[in-house]
C-alpha cells in the first residue's frame, strides 16, 4: 500500500504470518492479461504527466541543513581472514604477516569482472574517507557479498556493526543479483580458493563447497581426497537465499529501527502522519512482503501452452527517513523467474524491464512515494543495484551494431520505454550500480519529467570509487565521485600472488601487476588483464581481436586506410613483411572463393604508396605516423574499457595526445566513407583492405569519443529545476553543450560551470 494510505490496486500481498513462499502453479494466468498490465502501467504513468505536467508538480523542501549520503555498490565482500568449521578450509599461511589468508588465486580475479580479495580492504578504506568526511549515511545498492555465502556474509555484518557502534553510521542495503543469487538458499563453493597441495606444499587453487554442489561433499563437513584433487566440504560457502540475506542486515535497512522518522514499504498501509514504530515493524514483516511473480517463457521460441509457473517471493523495497525532510527509496529490482517447481533464473539481466512487466505494483508504488514526498516537503532520492537508463553516453546501439548485442553487458540496458515510465513516476535522483561503471546521466520526456541516473563505480573494479551525494535543498544535489587510491594492506597477499605465478606451468597474468605502487593503479592494472586474457574473446569481433594480436599500430591503420580499394584482405596477408596478422585469415569468409591473393610485390608497392600519402595526410594534422605508432590495437582496446567503465575520471590514466588522435582518426576515416556500424558486414578475403578501416575501426573510434564525451563526474551540481549537470571541478571548462547526447532518451544534458 502506498505510504499515504491508499493500496495500489495492482498490489498483491499477504495478510497474514506465515506465507507460502515456495513456488507453486495456480490457475492458468493469460499471457495476454500479464502484458495487458504492463502495458496498462506504461500508459497510466505517461497519461499522469500528461494531466498533471513535471512543471506543476510540488516542489519538496528537502532537509533543513545539507545532509551527506555515500552510495558504495557492488563491493562484493569476500571474508579474506574468515573461519571456516574445523576440518574444512582453513586458508594458506600468509608469511608476511602470519595470519591464514581465505583468499581466490589470482588468476580467477583477473579473469573476473571484479576483485575479491583486495576490495575487502578498499571497503574499509572507503568506509573510513566516509567517516572522515562527516558521512552517517551509507547506501549499499546490492551486491554488497561476494555471492551471499554466510561466511561472508558474517564478515560484512561484523563490519558495519562496527561503523555503526563506533562511529553511528546508518547503512541502507538493497539486494543485488549477488545478494541473493537465487531467492531461496541454493548449493554454492569455489574452485579456486588459493591454498597449498598436501603433498607437494605449493600453492594453487582448491576447490572449496557446499553439499549438493560438488559430488564429493555429501553433507558432512570436512575435507575429501578425490581424483581430481582436494575438496573443502563446508555450508557455510553455500549461497543463502532472500531469508538469510535480510535477516543478516535486518538492522541495516531491511527492517525498520526505532530512530527511523519513517519507514514503510509498498505493503504497508502507514501514512506519514500516523507512523509509530511498532506499527511499521509490524507492517514490515517477510510474510507481508511479497508478491505472486510468474513465467510463461514468452522469451523462449516456444511459449508455455498450459499456463505459466507461478511463485510468490519476497520483495525488499522500502522507503525510509533516516533524517527530516530526506526519503531514501530502496528499490529491490531482483526479478527471479521460476523455471521449475523449485528452479529460478538469474537476475542479473533482468533490471526494469522485467519489473515492469513482473513487479509494475512497486513502480506504482514509487509514483505514489514520489507524490507523497513532494507533498510531505521531502526530498526523494532512489537506489537500487540495476541501472534506469542509458549508462554508455548514447553509445550503446553503435556498440550493439559493432560488437553485437550481448557484448560490453549490453543485456542489462533498460529500454528507451522502461526509463520513460520510471521518469513518469516523477522520480529525479537514482542511484545504481550493477555495471561497475561511473556515469552521470539525465533522461527527460516529453511532458517534461527529469531522471538523474547516477552509476556509481564498483571497489572491485576499475576505476575504485564510491559516489558522495551532499542534498542541499529542494533543487540542489552535490555529487561528487571519490576515488579510493590509498588503501592500506592492498599489498598483503602480494607474496602469495608470487608463488602462485612461480608454482604455476601455465599461469598468463602478468606478474607486473604486483609492482602497483597504490590501489587504483592495481585495479588499473587489473582491467588491463581483463581485457587482455577474457574480454576480447568474449565481446571483440574475431577480425578486430585478430589486430590486436597483430599488434596492428595507429599508424599502420592510417596507412591502410589509403590503399586502393582494389587491395583485398586477401592481398595484404600474403604479402611479404605487410604486418598483416597472422590470426585475421582464420576470420575470413572463404566460402566459395579460393582465389590467391595478388602477387606480393604489387601489394608491397601499394603498402609503400599509401605509406607516403598517410605520412602527409598525417603531416597536415600536425603529426607523424612515428607519433602514431606509439600506440596499438591493443591500447585502443583498453583505453576504450577505460572510458566505459570510468567515464571521465579514465582521462586521468589515457594520454590527452592518444585520445586526440583517436578522434583524429575517427574524423579522416568518417570523412573517408565510414558510416554506423554495419552489423551484416561479413569479411571474406575478397574484401577491401579500406572497408575493414572503414566499417569496423571507423565506427569503433567513434564510439571510443562518445566515450570520452560523458557529462563530468568529479564534483557536479544537479540542478533538478533546470534539469543541469553543472561541472563544480577547479579545471571546469567553460559552458558549453556536449557533443554527444548522454542518453538515448532524451536530447544532451547542458553542462555548465
Amino acid at each position: 500500500m502506498a505510504p499515504g494510505g491508499r493500496r495500489a490496486r495492482s498490489t498483491p500481498r499477504s495478510g497474514h504470518a506465515g506465507a507460502d513462499l515456495s513456488p507453486r502453479r495456480p490457475a492458468r494466468v493469460p499471457k495476454r492479461s500479464r502484458v495487458l498490465t504492463a502495458a496498462l502501467l506504461l500508459c497510466g504513468l505517461a497519461a499522469a504527466g500528461a494531466d498533471a505536467h513535471a512543471e506543476d508538480a510540488p516542489r519538496p523542501a528537502g532537509p533543513q541543513a545539507p545532509v551527506r549520503i555515500a552510495f558504495m555498490p557492488d563491493v562484493h565482500f569476500h571474508d579474506v581472514h574468515a573461519t571456516f568449521e574445523p576440518g574444512t578450509f582453513d586458508g594458506v599461511l600468509n608469511p608476511r604477516t602470519g595470519r591464514r589468508a581465505t583468499i581466490r588465486t589470482m588468476q580467477a580475479q583477473l579473469t573476473s569482472t571484479r576483485l575479491f580479495n583486495e576490495n575487502a580492504f578498499a571497503f574499509l578504506a572507503a568506509l573510513d574517507d566516509a567517516v572522515a568526511r562527516g558521512v552517517r549515511i551509507i547506501a549499499l545498492p546490492g551486491d554488497f557479498s561476494d555471492d551471499g555465502q554466510p561466511v561472508h556474509m558474517r564478515g560484512l555484518v561484523r563490519i558495519l556493526d562496527d561503523y555503526a557502534a563506533r562511529h553511528g553510521v546508518e547503512f541502507f542495503a538493497v539486494p543485488g543479483n549477488h545478494d541473493p543469487v537465487r531467492p531461496f538458499d541454493q548449493p554454492g563453493g569455489k574452485p579456486d580458493y588459493l591454498g597449498r597441495d598436501p603433498r607437494t606444499g605449493r600453492p594453487g587453487p582448491v576447490a572449496v563447497y557446499s553439499a549438493g554442489a560438488h559430488a564429493a561433499c555429501d553433507g558432512v563437513a570436512g575435507t575429501r581426497t578425490t581424483p581430481d584433487g582436494v575438496v573443502h566440504c563446508t555450508d557455510a560457502v553455500r549461497h543463502l537465499g532472500h531469508a538469510g540475506i535480510t535477516a543478516a542486515l535486518a538492522g541495516h535497512g531491511f527492517m525498520p529501527k526505532p530512530q527511523d522518522r519513517y519507514y514503510a514499504t509498498p505493503y504497508s498501509p502507514v501514512a506519514p502522519d500516523e507512523y509509530a514504530f511498532a506499527r511499521a515493524r509490524e507492517q514490515a514483516q517477510w510474510s507481508r512482503r511479497a508478491s505472486t511473480v510468474c513465467n510463461d517463457l514468452a522469451d523462449q521460441e516456444t511459449p508455455r501452452t498450459d499456463g505459466p509457473l507461478c511463485a510468490r517471493l519476497p520483495d525488499a523495497s522500502y522507503v525510509v527517513e533516516p533524517v527530516e525532510g530526506l526519503w531514501l527509496v530502496g528499490l529491490d529490482a531482483n526479478v527471479y523467474l521460476p523455471t521449475g517447481a523449485t528452479t529460478f533464473s538469474g537476475s542479473g539481466n533482468h533490471g526494469y524491464d522485467r519489473m515492469l512487466r513482473h513487479k509494475p505494483h512497486v513502480i506504482t508504488w514509487l509514483a505514489d512515494v514520489v507524490a507523497r514526498g513532494a507533498a510531505e516537503g521531502k526530498q526523494v532520492v532512489a537506489f537500487s543495484h540495476f541501472p534506469m537508463g542509458e549508462f554508455f553516453n548514447g553509445a550503446s546501439d553503435d556498440i550493439a551494431r559493432l560488437l553485437g548485442a550481448e557484448a560490453m553487458q549490453l543485456a542489462r540496458r533498460p529500454a528507451d520505454t522502461t526509463t520513460g515510465a520510471l521518469a513518469r513516476t516523477g522520480l529525479r535522483v537514482h542511484v545504481g550500480g550493477h555495471m561497475h561503471l561511473n556515469d552521470i546521466a539525465v533522461h527527460r520526456t516529453p511532458e517534461g519529467h527529469t531522471l538523474f541516473n547516477i552509476q556509481t563505480p564498483s571497489l572491485a573494479a576499475y576505476v575504485p570509487a564510491y559516489t558522495l551525494m551532499t542534498v542541499e535543498g529542494a533543487d540542489r544535489i552535490e555529487v561528487e565521485t571519490i576515488r579510493v587510491s590509498a588503501v592500506p594492506r592492498f599489498d598483503e597477499f602480494f607474496d602469495l600472488y608470487r608463488e602462485e605465478h612461480a608454482a604455476s606451468a601455465d599461469a598468463r597474468w602478468d606478474p607486473a601487476i604486483l609492482d602497483a605502487g597504490d590501489y587504483r593503479s592495481f585495479a588499473r592494472h587489473a582491467l588491463t588483464e581483463l581485457v587482455r586474457l577474457r574480454l576480447l574473446d568474449s565481446d571483440w569481433l574475431c577480425d578486430l581481436h585478430a589486430l590486436v594480436q597483430g599488434p596492428v599500430s595507429g599508424a599502420d591503420l592510417l596507412v591502410l586506410s589509403q590503399l586502393p580499394r582494389a587491395t583485398t584482405l586477401r592481398d595484404w596477408l600474403a604479402a611479404p613483411d605487410s604486418g598483416a596478422p597472422p590470426a585475421l585469415a582464420a576470420c575470413l569468409d572463404e566460402t566459395g572463393d579460393a582465389s590467391a591473393g595478388r602477387a606480393g610485390t604489387r601489394t608491397a608497392a601499394r603498402i609503400e604508396s599509401a605509406r607516403r600519402s598517410a605520412a602527409r595526410l598525417a603531416g597536415a594534422r600536425g603529426l607523424t605516423l612515428g607519433a602514431l605508432a606509439d600506440w596499438t590495437m591493443f591500447d585502443l582496446a583498453v583505453d576504450m574499457m577505460r572510458l566505459a567503465n570510468a567515464g571521465d575520471l579514465a582521462l586521468d590514466d589515457i594520454p590527452a595526445a592518444r585520445l586526440a588522435q583517436y578522434a583524429l582518426l575517427a574524423e579522416l576515416f568518417s570523412a573517408d566513407g565510414a558510416g554506423p556500424p554495419d552489423p551484416g558486414l561479413a569479411l571474406a578475403g575478397g574484401t577491401p583492405v579500406v572497408a575493414l578501416v572503414r566499417k569496423r575501426i571507423g565506427p569503433l573510434l567513434a564510439i571510443v569519443g562518445r566515450l570520452s564525451a560523458g557529462a563530468p563526474t568529479a564534483h557536479v551540481r544537479l540542478d533538478l529545476a533546470r534539469g543541469e549537470v553543472v561541472d563544480l571541478s577547479p579545471d571546469a571548462p567553460p559552458p558549453a553543450s556536449p557533443t554527444a547526447a548522454p542518453a538515448r532518451t532524451a536530447p544532451p544534458a547542458p553542462v555548465t560551470r
